[in-house]
């Protein structure tokens, strides 16, 4: 989304420097109340320690089900009721260590924790590897038996039909202990990436026009790529990228080993493609994803459009890459305090009814959020859900509206994930991603519409429409480039191409230069930017980034609906509609969940209507000026 620069109200949360330079203050120097309280799952360390050992103590007793789940629907019951409980704990283990890993990357200790955590997990997988093929092997017919004689089994009911879905991809419970073991290095590429750039990384340090000097780190970049300065701008676009692409070679290895792990499941697990392999766990279409990728390079007219009302609003006389984060008017600064955001992101919830407010609420007054950055800290943002405890958040909140946006965003996984749980036992309380997105997608929507209504001020009123259009190219345009990029660097290494950092540039800068009109003229795009790819972490999750857009259309398609019916009142069909999906976890096949509350995703439906909402909005900005 568009940032606007801020003159941020909690300067005492930075440190200042001599020359006017600002550092992020050291974790210990931040108030309490911004910090999220990871006591509601462990007291401290040592209490996170001891459950750890009783965990692996436990992995022996989970091996002793092996070769007995198929005996009685009774024996069944119990080994899953024991197993599910261990499961339950190493998530909360691993949640835990994350966290701390993620407060300070610097820190030794938490790094261990993390890993060790990780280690953990890896053993328990691998005890259990027998799981899926001995309830493959029990078959449909007599799991039906099972489920007729033990009706405690009927929780589990959506999750063994999920198994025996996978029985033409499944192992032998020997090979699945070896493909289990074997995570033991799938997660070597992404761990790399995240400490060479989070803590090694020798970030670069630029003079702005006004004399300041910045180092930037991915949170200082975020923040003054948004610099009102053109100048300033490609200043900070080229130091950055400059010094990304001084480590093409590292960082093009990492990437690649990542791909390569992807191939070694695809050939185990026996798929066509990696993008098979990866939509299967959601049991979405291939063809779903292709649409999507269709649909934007059709459609690339539309994207354009923007750029060249986003050039004559900033008065450029040309648009480049660099200039797609600057405030598009600049009389509309608008700047946040934690305080402010929390009480925005509520009030622009409140469609979705009184409970869903008072357990937004509660997340802010009992600290499931981790607000400011501090040296060291993780960057980005992300919720995590946590059975029978809560959800929690990390943030880098400076004040400016993209991150009252992220807040609002990230809410709505919380919310998400704390009704699921409520609702859903803990074997189908988590929900696939595809149906994440449409939840905290949707409230970065409400947010916009409420303050979009209650403003009557013109440059207020075009900055937000600015934002929104901004929104929906970064979800809509900006993901669907990630998605393409990750369909295409796959499709290069299937075909036994290496992935050398080169290469990688390339093929990104390619895209970016054909998605933004380079050669049109639309907009600019520097060679030099290329090495983006290098940045973003979301390539390490493995075609993830697609289902922003997904949601993206879902999500406005929804949001039209429950305000409809909350203008109109007193009906609440739409939003009870909407909360039952929330509510439901993996109950239902996310495809089917979506489809519950009227929106059909395997159609080009929810995508036209986005560029229907982009091209109103544009009109609506051009008679505003």
């Amino acid at each position: 989304m568009t940032k606007h620069r801020v003159i941020f109200a909690f300067l005492f949360l930075l440190a200042a420097m001599p020359g006017g330079r600002a550092l992020a203050l050291e974790r210990a120097e931040v108030p309490e109340k911004y910090k999220w309280n990871t006591a509601d799952l462990y007291a401290d360390d040592a209490a996170w320690e001891k459950k750890k050992e009783e965990v692996a103590a436990a992995i022996p007793r989970l091996a002793a089900y092996q070769g007995k789940l198929g005996l009685s629907a009774g024996g069944l019951y119990a080994a899953l009721e024991d197993l599910m409980a261990l499961f339950q704990d190493l998530n909360r283990l691993q949640v835990y260590a994350g966290m701390r890993s993620d407060e300070d990357t610097r820190v030794g200790r938490a790094r261990q924790m993390n890993q060790a955590a990780s280690d953990l997990g890896t053993k328990v997988y691998s005890a259990t590897a027998y799981l899926d093929p001995e309830i493959i092997a029990i078959g449909k017919e007599k799991m039906a038996g099972f489920l007729l004689a033990e009706p405690r089994l009927k929780p589990y009911v959506p999750w063994l039909a999920n198994i025996l879905r996978w029985a033409p991809h499944t192992l032998s419970a020997a090979e699945e202990k070896i493909a289990a073991q074997a995570g033991l290095m799938a997660g070597a590429p992404e761990n790399a990436h995240s400490a060479f750039t989070n803590a090694d990384l020798p970030y670069p340090t630029v003079k702005l026009s006004s004399g300041k000097e910045v180092r930037l780190d991915a949170q200082a970049y975020t923040q003054y790529r948004a610099a009102p300065d053109a100048g300033d701008r490609k200043k900070v676009f080229r130091a950055f990228w400059s010094k990304y692409s001084e480590f093409e070679t590292t960082l093009g290895t990492t990437l690649n080993a990542l791909v390569n792990t992807h191939i070694f499941y695809r050939d185990v697990h026996k798929f066509d493609s990696c993008l098979e392999a990866s939509l299967f766990g959601s049991n979405i279409p291939v063809a779903v994803y292709r649409q999507l990728v269709a649909d934007v390079n059709e459609n690339l007219p539309t994207l354009h459009r923007y750029l060249k009302l986003r050039q004559r609003i900033l008065g450029l006389e040309k648009i480049g890459y660099e200039d797609l984060y600057s405030p598009l008017v600049k009389e509309a600064e608008l700047s946040y305090t934690p305080e402010e955001a929390r009480d925005l992101v509520l009030k622009a919830a409140a469609p979705l009814g009184p409970q869903y407010t008072a357990d937004l609420k509660r997340s802010f007054d009992e600290r499931w959020v981790d607000f400011m950055p501090t040296t060291g800290k993780k960057p980005g943002a992300y919720s995590t859900g946590v059975y029978a405890v809560h959800p929690y958040q990390l943030q880098n909140f400076t004040g400016i509206y993209e991150e009252v946006s992220t807040l609002a965003h990230e809410s709505g996984h919380s919310m998400h994930s704390l009704l699921s749980a409520r609702h859903q036992p803990y074997i189908t309380s988590d929900y696939k991603t595809f149906v994440a997105e449409v939840a905290s997608t949707l409230n970065e929507d409400l947010l916009f519409r409420y303050l979009l209504s209650r403003t009557s001020d013109k440059a207020v009123k075009l900055s937000l429409l600015g934002t929104r259009l901004d929104g929906l190219r970064l979800n809509l345009f900006r993901q669907t480039l990630f998605a393409e990029f990750e369909l295409r660097m796959h499709e290069l290494a299937e075909a036994g191409e290496p992935l050398t950092g080169e290469k990688l540039t390339g093929l990104y800068r390619g895209l970016l230069k054909k998605y933004y009109g380079d050669a049109e003229g639309v907009c600019a795009v520097d060679d030099l930017y290329g090495i983006e790819w290098a940045y973003i972490p979301h390539f390490y999750s493995g075609f993830y980034v697609y289902q922003y857009a997904t949601s993206a259309m879902a999500a406005s398609l929804l949001a039209d609906r429950i305000l409809a019916e909350n203008a109109a009142g007193p009906a609440t069909d739409r939003r009870d509609a909407y909360l039952k999906l929330l509510s439901s976890g993996s109950a239902k096949e996310p495809i089917d969940l979506l489809k519950d509350v009227g929106v059909d995703m395997t159609t080009s439906e929810p995508f036209k209507a986005a560029m229907k909402e982009m091209n109103t909005i544009m009109d609506e900005m051009e008679k505003l000026l």
